[in-house]
């Protein structure tokens, strides 16, 4: 039988939006950014470094409002590329995808752990990158489904 906070949890009526999308070709490189992405199971994020060859980690996601969060912290402005996420949506709480399953765009997605902040935050960031980062890194995901992310595209359970 299921509980009712565990019937809250499975549910999410919110919806995000894809407001950014980037790529990283090679490791320690900028980030690219792009209009859209094909993604598949076996190689995760086409395109980006990683291959697919940690399949938890296969796709990266922050929050936009959570930028914000960062840019108050670390009182300057700040673009998603330097963050090293794959994809920045808004309008929904990504932790509500915690080994859930979700859709974004024709792509469906397992929330597979919070995406931790690494010592490189401070060097990009600058001096107290590292933890103004912590509890605002996002998530990373596996890919269940694949298909191809646009920026604009929905992102719902």
């Amino acid at each position: 039988m299921t509980s009712a906070f565990q019937s809250l949890l499975k549910e999410c009526c919110l919806e995000g939006k894809v407001y950014w999308i980037g790529i990283r070709p090679q490791h320690r490189k900028k980030l690219i950014e792009k209009e859209s992405i094909d993604v598949s199971i076996q190689d995760g994020i086409i395109g980006d470094h990683y291959k697919g060859s940690n399949k938890k980690r296969q796709v990266t996601l922050i929050q936009a409002e959570h930028i914000v969060v960062l840019e108050s912290l670390l009182k300057k402005k700040i673009k998603p590329e330097i963050l090293r996420r794959n994809i920045v949506i808004s309008g929904i709480n990504l932790l509500a995808f915690k080994s859930e399953r979700f859709q974004i765009g024709s792509c469906i997605l397992e929330g597979t752990g919070q995406c931790h902040p690494c010592s490189r935050m401070e060097e990009l960031l600058g001096q107290g990158g590292y933890h103004a980062m912590r509890g605002h890194g996002g998530i990373t995901a596996t890919v269940i489904g694949g298909g191809k992310i646009n920026i604009g595209d929905s992102v719902k359970k």
